[in-house]
């Protein structure tokens, strides 16, 4: 029986880092699972160095994944962590600047020789002068207890045997927090089980950790922090990527229609190929294209047959599959082009965050050529917003954006499983037959005569009797869909296309606003993934007494019809980007309101101290 102290917390963020090979990701995950299965609400923020295997013990080759875990609502992964795990010298000086004086620092002391320290800049180690002496620090040699915790594993070298030390360093967190194992280790069975040896290896140094951290005493207390209150329902942990293939999948099954994706795989989209592959059972069709053309002409091709066409890409991709979009916009056909971002400009920051992309997909093609922009909010709500490009794109029959980031892609966050039943309907009526008739009285098929509410044109599947029509990117004749040079058809169709994406707010709902006292003068306005950094601050103003308001846009184009009521309502509008500025230069080119805009690029998230900074200066300002 353990006669150690056990501790209550309400929140706990913790930051797993090391070398880009020693499994931070794997730790991180497994602990995240481990978490997700006590039931408590979580936020989580990977962060990895975009080379496959970046220099050995170097800074850029540090590898982390940060987790906030509480037993209350989480908003965002956590400014700071209260506990850092650093597996060598560089991760311990890459992250030390984000850790509070007095947080807890483990760090694994065999990777501190003179010659890692020499390749992060140490003269002297951390761990024998007085850098450290503002953290509670544990000295642990992570690498030599795990290699003698795998004595009896003969058939391993020692290189083996240490690459086990994350399982170590897992088993030691666990215990530390009273997770249980049990989830990591049916894990390890599934992905080792027809490597006996090193399963056998995985589970002693996970065990051993755990054991250390029971028997140690340099580890005299462990903690506990309770599930989190949360509506009835089954849950499960779920990735941004993840989510957006699930609603894919989902909205194709509502609309009765098979899904195919083609794509070319590029960080931080290719994650949404490789789970869609595994759903072929459920009338999906995947194709890994030779380049990003090739990807969004198979999607297009497939809605011309009939299906929902799908592409996934980042910024550079969407700059190669500008001129099918446009084709798009010109054939009138449903497509879903999902573009999570990333930093650029050109291969920019491969594996970090930003929101920079919003310009290149309302205007980054030639002619006029409008299409919807969406923008999904956290990870689980990429499902909905998946869903939701689904329903406009077949509804209007027009290609839609839909602007997800690195951040949403790769975190993840507990996701209340939907009941089919309260899914949007969104079946689709093809095109069977004749729809007009010409002078002399004969049926005939238009296939640009219109709905009168949506503006939506018939699709019309090839190979239907009668419903022969030609496509192309020249310019289509109202109605007949020929070819058409004529000046005032031309003009009649550009307006019609603008129209009908701009009627899509009349199908969207209104721009809520969060503000509960009534008296706010200051409105935060967030959109993609800020909404976490954005809602964790307004509440932190607002305990602060401070009142302030909320809203968050997921339709960017058009915006909703509210917008500019809502805009107007406010003495001051802030509006947090990870970019310069560019949806506060549409709000102030489509309103007229002076929208001022507070901007970060640096691969990031928004902190909540940050933004509750800005949001507290400028109410003072009112």
């Amino acid at each position: 029986m353990s006669t150690k102290t056990v501790e209550t917390k309400s929140q706990v963020i913790i930051r797993f880092a090391g070398d880009s090979g020693d499994g931070m990701q794997l730790t991180g995950d497994r602990f995240t699972a481990d978490t997700a299965l006590l039931g408590n609400d979580l936020s989580t923020l990977p962060n990895f160095p975009a080379e496959i295997r970046a220099p050995q013990g170097t800074l850029p080759g540090v590898s982390s994944f940060q987790l906030h875990f509480a037993d209350h609502a989480v908003l965002t992964p956590g400014d700071a962590p209260d506990v850092l795990v650093a597996m060598n010298p560089a991760a311990l000086k890459a992250n030390l600047r984000d850790v509070p004086r007095g947080a807890t620092i483990i760090v694994d002391t065999d990777e501190f020789s003179k010659r890692n320290l020499k390749k992060v800049g140490y003269e002297t180690s951390p761990l024998e002068d007085d850098t450290l002496d503002s953290w509670h620090v544990h000295a642990v040699p992570l690498t030599s207890i795990t290699v003698e915790a795998l004595a009896e594993h003969d058939s391993l070298t020692r290189k083996e045997k240490e690459r086990a030390k994350n399982m170590f360093a897992l088993g030691l967190l666990s215990w530390m927090y009273s997770r249980p194992t049990k989830g990591t280790e049916d894990f390890l069975a599934r992905k080792f089980g027809a490597k006996p040896d090193i399963l056998a290896a995985n589970l002693a140094a996970l065990k051993a950790g755990w054991n250390y951290g029971e028997t140690t005493e340099d580890f005299a207390v462990s903690y506990e922090v309770a599930p989190a209150t949360a509506a009835h329902g089954t849950y499960r942990n779920i990735t941004g990527n993840a989510a957006l293939a699930l609603g894919l999948v989902a909205a194709s099954h509502r609309a009765g229609r098979p899904l195919v994706l083609g794509s070319y795989p590029i960080t931080p989209a290719s994650d949404i190929l490789h789970a869609l592959s595994g759903y072929k059972r459920h009338g999906v069709t995947t194709i890994q294209a030779e380049d990003e053309i090739a990807g969004i002409g198979i999607a297009l091709g497939a809605s011309f047959g009939g299906a929902i066409g799908v592409t996934t890409t980042s910024g550079p991709g969407v700059a190669l599959k500008a001129e099918t979009i446009g084709l798009a916009v010109s054939l009138e056909l449903p497509l879903v082009v999902i573009d999570v971002q990333r930093g650029g400009p050109s291969t920019g920051l491969p594996t970090k965050t930003e929101q920079s992309d919003l310009l290149q997909a309302l205007y980054g093609r030639n002619g006029e050529s409008p299409v919807p922009v969406i923008a999904p909010q956290t990870p689980a709500d990429c499902f909905d917003a998946a869903v939701e490009a689904v329903r406009i794109a077949t509804t209007y029959r027009t290609p839609v954006m839909l602007l997800s980031d690195g951040y949403l892609a790769n975190g993840s966050e507990p996701w209340r499983i939907p009941d089919v039943a309260d899914l949007p309907d969104l079946t689709v009526e093809l095109a069977t037959g004749p729809n007009a008739t010409d002078e002399s009285g004969e049926e005939v098929f238009l296939p640009y005569l219109r709905d009168p509410e949506t503006l939506a044109r018939p699709w019309a599947v090839p190979g239907t009797p009668g419903l022969e029509h030609r496509i192309g990117g020249i310019e289509k004749a109202d109605g007949t869909g020929n070819i058409s040079y004529d000046p005032d058809n031309h003009d009649f169709m550009v307006r019609t296309r603008a129209a009908k994406v701009a009627g899509v707010a009349a199908t969207s709902p209104a721009l809520e606003v969060d503000d509960p006292s009534g008296e706010a003068k200051v409105l935060v306005l967030g959109w993609g993934s800020t909404y976490g950094p954005c809602a964790a601050a307004v509440r932190q103003v607002r305990d602060a007494g401070t009142p302030v308001a909320h809203a968050h846009l997921r339709h960017l184009n058009p915006f909703p019809a509210n917008t500019g009521d809502v805009l107007r309502a406010y003495d001051r509008v802030v509006v947090p980007e990870m970019n310069l500025g560019q949806l506060a230069m549409l709000l102030r080119a489509e309103y007229l309101v002076d929208v001022r805009s507070h901007t970060s690029v640096r691969g990031l998230p928004f902190t909540t101290t940050e933004l509750a900074e800005v949001i507290t200066s400028a109410a003072k300002e009112v």
